[in-house]
């Protein structure tokens, strides 16, 4: 059960010589007393400490998905001359880290509240490098396909440092802002699956193709030690996120959990599993060097995340999201044209839209959780007698929990279009199959956001 919330700071008509008192800080940088929806507080010391963690934040969860994702540049390192694997066989070697990182992101949510945001964050971050000290050692000619299943796997807890960073990140911001601040950090995030391509990219254009693929992970096994201690020194831990043990299972009985984690494998699921194998589509489909353009489309969709929670914001992201959704189906056709067309130009352009429109999706259908619960807290005072502070404490702790259920759902999404990707090649020499899949279920996708929270009054949530 959650414990009852601090009271309400009371109006600041003179702020005090020193913000930081407001905080009620305890050693080891906790925090008892936060209060985002109140102006002044928020304006005094909340929107500054806000803004800091979620700069850490964002680093952090950035490092954890170059790592999530670092295989589906190492595989292009990995002719199958010398180490033997074949396309099948490199799909499955980026579908073990998508998988492990869908199934860790629950007990990533729930790790914030048991150990606190600052803590969890800099664990965490240091976690990722049980993965890529492994590969350095393990990853030469001649290994076993099962060994390195295993080594990759064990890449996935990168992906669950994006359920923790959004869960902990909701608590932090006021529900004004909350679209605008998951969507930088997930958009600051989701751009290290970018980042690790590119870096790859320079790889070979300096070193060569047939350079070690080792030297990826010099490179970041650093800069993991880094972001750690950087999470340590300047992030903070909320009280109020830690006094709560029932809100995963209380929000697991609400309709609206399933339905939002059913559209977030259509935004979220697709941007990583298109991350993961758009390389090895590339490969698969003649091109030379695809790590020279693989990166382009994880990056514009990263890039473009927060744009998604700003139009939320503005718009509402129910109808944000089903404009998106019906945009990628109409989109994922234009991929299936392309790709019959045989033009890699104009493949690689469509591709690069549909990448931009799950980031656009991400960040929408992420506002739609806080504001949920918003929503219901809203109605529930209007016409009730029921406290407001406490009501919007059940709003933020409902919504983390939900971030978390989304976001292992989510990320498995991207297990599926990796399956989809290699049975589609395995049967037919090409993705055209898995096209079709996608085309299918962004039309379900628009159908059930147009049906659940923009068809009538009665069947939407105020604001939602």
């Amino acid at each position: 059960m959650a414990t009852d919330t601090q009271p309400t700071a009371p109006g600041l008509t003179t702020p005090p010589a020193d913000p930081e008192e407001l905080l009620r800080r305890r050693p080891h940088r906790w925090i008892d007393h936060w209060q985002p929806e109140d102006k002044q507080f928020w304006d005094a010391i909340g929107a500054r400490t806000a803004r800091r963690n979620l700069t850490f934040s964002i680093l952090s969860e950035h490092i954890g998905f170059s790592v999530w994702t670092i295989w589906s540049v190492l595989v292009l390192f990995m002719p199958e001359k010398t180490y033997g694997f074949s396309v099948s066989d490199k799909f499955l070697l980026t579908t073990t880290p998508a998988a492990l990182g869908s199934l860790v992101r629950l007990p990533y949510t729930f790790a914030i509240a048991k150990f606190g945001g600052r803590n969890w964050t800099a664990v965490s971050a240091l976690l990722l490098l049980i993965p890529s000290v492994l590969a350095v050692f393990l990853l030469k000619p001649g290994v076993s396909l099962n060994t390195l299943l295993v080594v990759t796997a064990l890449a996935g807890v990168g992906g669950g440092n994006f359920a923790s960073s959004m869960a902990n990140i909701n608590n932090f911001f006021p529900q004004r802002l909350k679209g605008r601040a998951l969507g930088l950090n997930a958009g600051g995030g989701n751009i290290g699956v970018a980042a690790v391509q590119i870096v790859g990219a320079i790889v070979i254009a300096t070193l060569g193709a047939t350079t070690d693929p080792r030297v990826l992970l010099y490179i970041y096994i650093p800069l993991v030690v880094l972001v750690t201690a950087a999470a340590w020194t300047r992030m903070d831990n909320l009280t109020e996120a830690t006094n709560d043990s029932g809100a995963m299972r209380e929000v697991a009985r609400r309709r609206h959990t399933w339905i939002i984690s059913f559209l977030y494998i259509g935004t979220f699921g697709s941007f990583i599993g298109f991350g993961f194998a758009f390389g090895q589509v590339l490969a698969a489909s003649g091109v030379k060097h695809p790590i020279y353009v693989v990166w382009l489309g994880a990056f514009v969709g990263s890039l473009i995340r927060p744009v998604g929670g700003a139009l939320a914001d503005r718009f509402g992201g129910s109808k944000v999201t089903l404009w998106n959704f019906a945009a990628m189906t109409v989109v994922a056709a234009g991929v299936l044209a392309s790709s019959r067309s045989g033009s890699v130009p104009l493949f690689v352009a469509v591709f690069t839209v549909l990448f931009a429109l799950t980031g656009v999706g991400n960040g929408s259908v992420y506002k739609m959780i806080p504001a949920i619960f918003h929503s219901e807290a809203t109605t529930r005072i209007s016409s009730a007698d029921a406290d407001p502070g406490a009501e919007a404490f059940q709003a933020r702790r409902l919504a983390s929990a939900l971030v978390g259920v989304a976001g292992a759902i989510g990320a498995f999404g991207g297990v599926l279009v990796q399956i989809a990707f290699r049975q589609s090649f395995l049967s037919t020499g090409k993705g055209d199959a898995a096209y079709v899949a996608f085309i299918i279920f962004y039309a379900v996708c628009a159908g059930i956001t147009w049906a659940v929270y923009v068809r009538s009054s009665e069947n939407r949530l105020v604001g939602v």
